[in-house]
């Protein structure tokens, strides 16, 4: 029995280590927003959800979000405003996905939205990100529900109007 304890012990412990050596131990995320409110002014334009809207976000206050799920949309401090790309690539877009919309869309924003959207194409996978002010927009693979501010790490930045 003794042993069985020293065992399940270890693997605890190793767990810990390897937790604690990966990437995504480095930071402490923002504690998650409880709430979730639309902002009353986010209406969809005619034809359709817009691509981004505001909404509160516990206490993060007023910050955009997917039109399509609510969710919270972030930049990456590694992008450069208007350049055309993403810096986000590979392992980094699995746990930062990119915000996309169809080909040959343009994305519109609701009322409150008070920056330039637009898009690029991701070298990568030929897809077309949703940008912000000229940076890529992205979720993170931590937030579950609409409300979740988790990703709001060093270098990420959850986005105000």
């Amino acid at each position: 029995m003794r042993s069985k304890t020293l065992m399940a012990t270890a693997i605890v412990v190793m767990a810990g280590v390897a937790a604690a050596c990966s990437g995504a131990a480095t930071a402490q995320p923002a504690a998650s927003a409880a709430a979730f409110v639309p902002a009353a002014s986010s209406a969809a334009p005619a034809g359709g959800k817009p691509a981004i809207m505001t909404a509160t976000v516990g206490t993060q206050g007023t910050l955009l979000v997917a039109g399509t799920n609510g969710m919270t949309v972030y930049t990456y401090a590694k992008d450069v405003a208007n350049s055309g790309t993403s810096a986000c690539t590979g392992a980094c877009l699995t746990r930062w996905p990119a915000l996309t919309v169809p080909a040959g869309s343009t994305p519109a924003g609701g009322s409150g939205v008070t920056g330039t959207l637009g898009t690029i194409t991701r070298a990568d996978d030929a897809s077309t990100q949703v940008t912000y002010n000229g940076l890529p927009l992205y979720f993170f693979s931590g937030d579950t529900a609409p409300g979740d501010a988790n990703g709001i790490y060093t270098g990420w930045a959850a986005v105000k109007p």
